[in-house]
């Protein structure tokens, strides 16, 4: 993030915090805050996914002694702060001896045009420790892995450290040396008068290190791209699309940094009796002419193979909905319900004795159903 940006953001107010707090008030702000708007308590949420950006941005900064420093200044007198140490006319400084002119102090004007430069005593860009990328990863379940949840594997070819030199580049036995150019910072620096620039090392690419003896797998890289097996734990209930982070199972990091996280994206398959809505499990269960009229015990599978006795009461309509408590989906916010959706099963063929007694019905019930439109038609 640049300077710039910094003048129109206020990292205290995104993280809720006055602009003395402690640094562990920051810290205890932001671990509050992202527990609230992590992607993976709000999974396919857009907004909470750029506000845990936000807040992770705001973080970054002033959990940081000395960028919160920076950011301080920036805020206060804007991107040249600091460069006017007396203002305009402030007294004795600079050219007028006599403090009545437009005079400054240039004391330190190698360190303010530093920090407006990014340059000074600072790792240029590039150079460094750097985080490995995150990843992505799809893994299908089975309807009954997704409810109950399951430990399996995913798979995935990506960046990995060379098993052969454990990343450093070098072949066993050896080990990179430090930059004789740089010295192992990584960087050169280049005087200008009141400041100077940094630029990395064009011998070892601003690692620090060079590689003499380059492994033979990764030919110097310290990452070699291969198919890799990564174990996952699905907790129970995990939803269709949602995404599961896993630390440091990304792409390996560079120059000694953090490997990346690795985030596996759930599809859940379905099932041929149950639905799911929500924490709660669906099933349309057929029930006959005779059982809806005049009530029936009906018995009703569950998802763990068991079956639970449902009482349809007499003149029960097809499409009703009837709720068995607790043996929906379990999750560690509590445990949803079974719906159970009653639907009439109207036969496609008779027997001569099954069409008879229906025709027998259907004359001990000559009022049709249909009488009531006629009366809301008029």
């Amino acid at each position: 993030m640049s300077q710039h940006d910094w003048l129109e953001k206020d990292f205290y107010k995104i993280l809720g915090v006055s602009d003395d707090a402690e640094d562990k008030e920051i810290t205890k702000a932001y671990r509050k805050l992202a527990r609230t708007y992590h992607p993976d308590a709000n999974p396919d949420d857009k907004k909470a996914e750029d506000k845990f950006k936000e807040v992770s941005e705001a973080y970054d900064v002033l959990s940081d002694g000395e960028r919160r420093r920076e950011y301080d200044e920036i805020r206060k007198y804007g991107p040249a702060a600091g460069m006017f140490g007396g203002g305009f006319g402030g007294g004795a400084r600079g050219g007028d001896p006599q403090g009545g002119g437009f005079g400054f102090d240039t004391s330190n004007l190698s360190d303010i045009l530093g920090d407006l430069f990014g340059a000074g005593r600072r790792s240029a860009p590039g150079t460094g420790p750097r985080r490995g990328d995150d990843l992505e990863a799809e893994l299908n379940l089975s309807f009954g892995d997704a409810v109950n949840g399951v430990t399996t594997s995913v798979h995935l070819t990506s960046d990995a450290a060379c098993s052969t030199c454990s990343g450093s580049g070098a072949a066993p036995g050896s080990q990179p040396e430090v930059c004789s150019q740089c010295h192992g910072r990584g960087v050169l620096d280049d005087d200008q008068g009141f400041f100077s620039l940094s630029q990395p090392c064009p011998r070892c690419q601003g690692r620090g290190r060079v590689v003499t003896n380059p492994c033979s797998t990764c030919r110097g890289s310290g990452i070699d791209r291969k198919p890799r097996q990564v174990k996952v734990r699905i907790p129970p209930g995990v939803k269709d699309g949602q995404r599961i982070r896993l630390k440091g199972r990304g792409a390996p990091g560079r120059n000694g940094g953090p490997a990346g996280d690795l985030y596996v994206i759930v599809k859940v398959g379905a099932h041929s009796v149950f639905g799911r809505s929500g924490n709660n499990l669906t099933i349309d269960v057929p029930i006959t002419f005779a059982e809806a009229a005049l009530g029936a015990n009906v018995k009703v599978p569950t998802l763990d193979g068991a079956t639970v006795t449902l009482k349809i009461p007499p003149a029960t309509p097809t499409g009703k909905t009837f709720r068995v408590r607790g043996r929906g989906v379990s999750t560690t916010k509590g445990t949803g319900d079974l719906l159970v959706t009653v639907v009439v099963d109207v036969p496609t063929e008779l027997t001569d004795e099954q069409r008879a007694a229906v025709e027998a019905l259907a004359a001990a019930m000559p009022k049709s159903p249909r009488d009531r439109l006629t009366g809301a038609a008029s």
